[in-house]
């Protein structure tokens, strides 16, 4: 009895009990004992009088068949069903030879039941994460949600076109023009007509815009809302083949929840101060937590945002007219996970500035004046990159004849100091301004100069991130600080892959795409193997996604975010799925860095 009050009156809900009431509680429970596949709770159960608490062991929590979580030693089920009154709606087995600890209804015997901290207990039974057809956003095909195409000519009068329109019960229609497609939609009618711009008897042509937006009929539904998101329509022509086949709309994409995106864009695009603009993208954290709460992956979350983050520093520097920065033509590039699309929550903003050569003394203005606009950001409610990485510092912007120089140096010596660590950066690097000349961060880079010194050096660069995964069993943690007893997740889980991909996008000569992407270039190359390519990508993802959910989490209630997680604040299923992922990405490493020679040849 002593050594189960002891492992009941260390943990949550029992740990508040007075003494007495934890001996009344323990004076009333029963072990027992459950042989691997053994049913503990079944889903055809009426009601629950008792709550469990595994003592040794493991069980299986199954939806529909499917296994949702994994509990372990400590975990505790049944109790929502307990208090709620209501029947199970899971099965739950034994995975393993399991004890377990029947606790009965302790609301009816304790002195203090107002003392159980049932809040403080991670809902493992019941909780809506388990029933998937609730959470999770289906992805139906662009041809089950597309409407049908209404066609005009080019000369037909504005006035006929929308009568037809309207007949049709559409809001847009087609414009056949010389070499491609036009679209013109009822907003273009409010807009032009309705204000008395455009003549009702004139050409539709003139309200069209062409060519019109186009998406696969293959393409995803997610796919489809990004593109509305990067462009900031609401409506894209469907193609087969090339040719229209429907219109998909973005209220035929999403419910209410996912066109805040949509929302947020057009605000972003109409804004005509910097003050409006700050209005617009403050809107931003609150639709990320809307698509998370919806169940749209993480990944595509990060890539929504950063589609949003793109607008509003292009609408930033188009309200800002800065006679240095009109004068001469430069490129705003971004860094880092922005330049991926696969940012967090309150990522910074990296960026770097790349212009046209020019007389050595332009560069203090030109970065006086960057300096001006990063302000802007910062209205916005944008972080600038705390490290330095900003389009004013110098190590940051620099001419183009001035990057090609550095990235030369860094390569012909990469035990020079910041060598590596800016090559990384450069690698990272997405033109938001003029490409072009953007791109003249990354061509060094990808050129065919590089030496196996620069290579290898890159690599172990690389390396140096470790998963946390320990000699047995458990994770490696800080142990100091005020992070004690906590794992960083984003150094740990999101780093090792990163870094990887960061290699593959420079031994490839291509640094464009997320870091999935680049990964799966890497099998295309010759640098993994298609399985270690998906060991990587599955360990990015999980990671992403738990990083993505725990920074929602602390902005919503006001906390201090970080990328620290505690172990016992994740599922057992999550924990242990967490450490096989690990290992397998440190396994990936390992193999890399012994072999790397021979991948690259």
């Amino acid at each position: 009895m002593l050594q189960i009050a002891g492992f009941l009156g260390g943990q949550a809900p029992f740990d508040a009990l007075a003494d007495g009431d934890l001996d009344r509680l323990v004076s009333r429970v029963d072990v027992e004992y459950f042989a691997a596949g053994a049913t503990v709770v079944a889903e055809d159960v009426e009601r629950l009088e008792h709550l469990w608490v595994v003592r040794t062991g493991a069980l299986e929590v199954l939806d529909r068949g499917r296994v949702v979580d994994l509990l372990g030693p400590g975990d505790m089920f049944g109790h929502l069903w307990l208090l709620a009154g209501l029947p199970p709606r899971l099965l739950v087995r034994a995975h393993e030879e399991s004890l377990l600890l029947r606790v009965p209804d302790p609301r009816g015997y304790l002195e203090r039941p107002d003392l159980l901290r049932f809040a403080a207990v991670p809902a493992h039974a019941g909780g809506a994460r388990f029933t998937g057809s609730d959470v999770v956003v289906t992805d139906r095909r662009l041809d089950q949600v597309m409407r049908p195409v209404v066609w005009a000519a080019a000369d037909e009068p504005v006035r006929v076109v929308a009568d037809r329109i309207g007949a049709a019960g559409q809001s847009c229609a087609l414009v056949r023009v010389t070499g491609g497609t036009g679209i013109v939609t009822d907003n273009d009618f409010r807009r032009h007509v309705a204000t008395g711009r455009v003549d009702a008897d004139a050409p539709v042509v003139g309200l069209a815009t062409v060519p019109a937006l186009t998406v696969d009929v293959a393409a995803s539904r997610a796919a489809a809302l990004l593109c509305m998101v990067e462009h900031g329509v609401h409506h894209l022509v469907v193609t087969d083949a090339g040719v229209p086949v429907g219109i998909v709309r973005v209220v035929d994409l999403a419910r209410a929840e996912l066109r805040d995106p949509i929302l947020v864009r057009a605000a972003v695009a109409n804004a005509t101060s910097v003050d409006e603009l700050a209005d617009a993208a403050r809107l931003l954290p609150t639709t990320i937590g809307e698509l998370s709460d919806d169940g749209v992956p993480a990944t595509r979350i990060g890539a929504v945002h950063a589609a949003v983050v793109d607008a509003v520093v292009r609408r930033v520097l188009e309200l800002r007219h800065d006679p240095v920065l009109d004068g001469v033509r430069l490129s705003w590039v971004l860094l880092g996970s922005l330049a991926r699309r696969e940012p967090l929550p309150l990522s910074d903003v990296d960026t770097a500035l790349v212009w046209d050569d020019t007389p050595d003394d332009a560069a203090a203005a030109i970065r006086s004046a960057a300096r001006e606009v990063l302000r802007d950001v910062q209205r916005c409610g944008l972080a600038l990159c705390t490290n330095g990485a900003n389009a004013h510092n110098p190590l940051f912007s620099r001419s183009r004849s001035g990057w090609v120089e550095a990235a030369r140096r860094w390569q012909d010596d990469p035990t020079a100091e910041n060598a590596l660590l800016l090559s990384a950066m450069v690698a990272d690097s997405r033109p938001l301004t003029e490409p072009a000349l953007g791109h003249a961060l990354t061509d060094r880079i990808g050129s065919h100069t590089r030496t196996t010194q620069f290579l290898r050096a890159m690599l172990s660069e690389a390396l140096a991130w470790r998963p946390p995964i320990g000699f047995v069993r458990d994770f490696v943690v800080q142990h100091t600080g005020e992070h004690r007893g906590q794992l960083d997740l984003k150094a740990g889980g999101l780093m090792p892959v990163v870094g990887l991909a960061r290699w593959i996008a420079v031994v490839s000569g291509d640094a464009s795409g997320t870091t999935p992407d680049r990964i799966r270039r890497g099998v295309e190359v010759g640098l993994l193997s298609a399985n270690e390519a998906d060991m990587l990508v599955g360990g990015f993802v999980d990671a992403y996604s738990l990083l993505l959910a725990h920074e929602v989490a602390a902005v919503r209630a006001g906390s201090p975010v970080s990328t620290f997680i505690a172990p016992g604040d994740l599922g057992p299923l999550t924990r242990r799925h967490l450490r096989e992922s690990f290992r397998a990405i440190a396994l990936i490493q390992g193999r890399v860095d012994r072999d790397w020679m021979m991948r690259v040849r």
